[in-house]
């Protein structure tokens, strides 16, 4: 029994300090998501995400596109940006995998987080790209962010790095923030992306339970060496930090301004 509870919480704690990043930010990303097109869709109509999707949109396909190539998944079906307002629909990339390949099978969680990291990626070079000071913006935020205090001063410290004088000041700096809105609007996993992820998500956490009970049968944990993965993932905790910020300054936004447009008052 206590070999059992060594290994469920082994198991446990390396796909918290690895994955979790990308299930709890892909949570609130949707959810916000979700309820600032509800405010559309209740004011202006289908029509008013455009704005933002047009650009979004596409950087949340090439998100899934690039992993279903790197995983080798068969790719059946491309729309870039195909809007349709009966399904809801912005974009989609049908793909399909061979069911007896583990390579495959686990690719689906990284094809279903794919517009996580690639449009988190796609906000990191417009940074440096716009913004003067943009290497050293989110800097912060990748490292030391593992106690929550610590996090916050990091976080205030970011705040205060991107909306400086300098920045507000600059043409550049809203140009950011536009491309800001348009990717983080559309950064979340649909429906289908997370049924994808909990798919592969399976077959990670069974590799997992396998490896983990092999090492430490021999006496070897491989949890910090694992969990030595966090220190590249620091970027993306700072760039989805900011993207929850951009999401949630989004929704306060449309639902003050779209409230007198909301239909039924």
């Amino acid at each position: 029994m206590n070999f059992i509870f060594t290994l469920i919480k082994t198991t446990s704690l390396q796909l918290i300090g690895v994955l979790g990043i990308f299930f709890a930010f892909g949570f609130v990303l949707s959810k916000l998501q979700e309820w600032t097109q509800t405010n559309y869709r209740r004011s202006v109509g289908w029509k008013g995400i455009l704005w933002t999707a047009w650009m979004g949109t596409p950087i949340h396909e090439f998100g899934h596109i690039f992993f279903a190539k790197l995983f080798r998944h068969k790719i059946n079906r491309i729309a870039i940006f195909e809007p349709n307002e009966e399904t809801g629909e912005l974009g989609c990339v049908d793909h399909s995998y061979k069911k007896y390949s583990l390579y495959q099978r686990l690719g689906n969680f990284f094809i279903g987080a794919g517009p996580m990291i690639f449009g988190s990626l796609f906000l990191v070079i417009m940074l440096y790209l716009l913004l003067p000071n943009g290497k050293e913006i989110f800097s912060p935020l990748t490292h030391n962010t593992s106690i929550a205090p610590a996090f916050f001063v990091s976080l205030k410290q970011t705040l205060l790095n991107l909306f400086s004088l300098e920045n507000l000041k600059a043409w550049n700096f809203w140009l950011f923030l536009y491309v800001s809105f348009c990717v983080a609007s559309h950064l979340a996993p649909s429906k289908p992306d997370r049924k994808g992820m909990w798919g592969g998500f399976f077959w990670i956490v069974l590799l997992l339970i396998i490896i983990n009970l092999i090492t430490l049968l021999f006496h070897f944990d491989i949890t910090n060496y694992i969990l030595k993965i966090n220190q590249y993932l620091g970027i993306f905790t700072a760039i989805f930090t900011y993207a929850l910020l951009i999401s949630l300054l989004h929704f306060i936004l449309s639902a003050i301004f779209l409230y007198p447009l909301k239909k039924g008052r």
